[in-house]
């Protein structure tokens, strides 16, 4: 078998996951270096972190100044489940589903919350399901961008202005490389290591002035754990919207989180940020498009995320294979390219069609994106000369 000859130059970050993402160029330990460790998050210091975040997170984010900012536990998970529980239940709830997040939340509102009027809207990896069949006068839940299909809505325009429901939105890798219009959407959430790369373990909740109106007018039928708790006495506890935790943050992550939301302040905060992300998929999706083994498994062009990018090998040869041997393939690419330390975790996700998933958010720099474009026409020709030898 023939050696083929390895591309000259490499990413200068090799960093391409979509979660935990990219730390923001230049990033240093340094740049923690002002993080209050060893006090309490209670305390003036800490309080006044917590309370920057916020308001950094509504500056940058663009967020109108009647929403409550929350941060709170367990990620972008924790952020969903607290309004899950919270909210729902009051009246009938449509849930959307195209990728594997958006199915667990589905799970989770059938089989653990067990409501009895629920409709499911779902769609293969790759697609979207008929947005149109959407009753807005019950409660929507939906992911705007799949993170395992790299598929999102293209905008707003489906959710109506008048309508009777709530809209829960799971945003976290869509929030600060996306254009969220906050007018539709009633509770919105995300987690600080996607766009942005902070540090994991933290998630952001964003609610509305009619979720916060439920809240205080509704209460589930099950028992809330101390964590998902929001209101005390039918009324929302606002500490919690001004950096008063409900249980302990990690400081060192509060101060990652300023520091990539200060650098994209500096760059010219969201219009910047979504020029990034633009920029970087059309660099991964003009190659693909020229490419003769590799294509976009979001099917419409105009549901592309512009995030966490998500393709499949459509080479005849490799397509003969049987599933698991497809697999295999498209594995034996991310595992030559982590060899080379070229590109790190750009394998689909685990519950995914079999391919590759590169991350193209803001933190990324275009530049290293074009240097990982031959060194995945080499993996891949690698990879299907051994194919042919065998």
């Amino acid at each position: 078998m023939t050696t083929l000859a390895a591309p000259a130059s490499r990413p200068a970050n090799p960093n391409f996951s979509s979660g935990p993402c990219a730390k923001r160029p230049g990033w240093q330990l340094d740049a923690l270096k002002d993080a209050p460790l060893g006090r309490s998050h209670r305390a003036k210091v800490g309080k006044e972190k917590l309370a920057r975040a916020i308001e950094l997170t509504r500056e940058v984010l663009q967020v109108p100044a009647d929403y409550r900012i929350g941060i709170v536990p367990a990620s972008d998970t924790g952020a969903v489940e607290m309004a899950l529980w919270s909210l729902l239940g009051e009246r009938g709830v449509d849930m959307l589903a195209w990728e594997s997040f958006g199915s667990g939340w589905v799970t989770d509102v059938v089989k653990q919350l067990k409501l009895a009027d629920v409709r499911r809207f779902e769609a293969d990896y790759g697609k979207l399901p008929d947005l149109s069949q959407v009753d807005f006068n019950r409660d929507v839940v939906f992911t705007w961008n799949g993170t395992t299909s790299g598929v999102r809505v293209p905008n707003a325009d489906f959710i109506p202005a008048d309508r009777q429901g709530l809209t829960i939105c799971d945003a976290t890798s869509a929030a600060f490389a996306q254009r969220l219009d906050f007018s539709k959407l009633d509770v919105v959430t995300f987690s600080w290591q996607k766009v942005l790369g902070g540090e994991g373990g933290h998630g952001m909740l964003i609610l509305s002035p009619r979720a916060v109106a439920r809240l205080e007018s509704y209460s589930p039928a099950w028992p809330l754990p101390k964590i998902f708790r929001m209101t005390k006495g039918g009324k929302l506890i606002e500490g919690i919207f001004k950096g008063e935790t409900i249980n302990t943050p990690s400081m060192l992550c509060v101060e990652d989180y300023l520091d990539a939301l200060e650098w994209a302040k500096s760059l010219g905060g969201l219009d910047a940020l979504v020029a990034r992300a633009d920029e970087n998929a059309a660099v991964l999706n003009n190659f693909v498009e020229s490419s003769t083994w590799l294509a976009n498994l979001a099917q419409d062009p105009a549901t592309r995320s512009n995030t966490s990018v998500c393709l499949t090998i459509v080479d005849e040869a490799v397509n003969k294979l049987d599933a698991d041997a497809q697999a295999a393939f498209a594995k034996g690419i991310v595992s030559r390219l982590e060899k080379e330390k070229v590109a790190y975790d750009i394998g689909a996700y685990r519950d995914a069609p079999s391919g590759l998933r590169i991350w193209t958010g803001a933190t990324v720099e275009k530049s290293d994106l074009e240097a990982l474009l031959p060194w995945l026409e080499w993996a891949f020709q690698e990879q299907k000369a051994a194919l042919q030898a065998a």
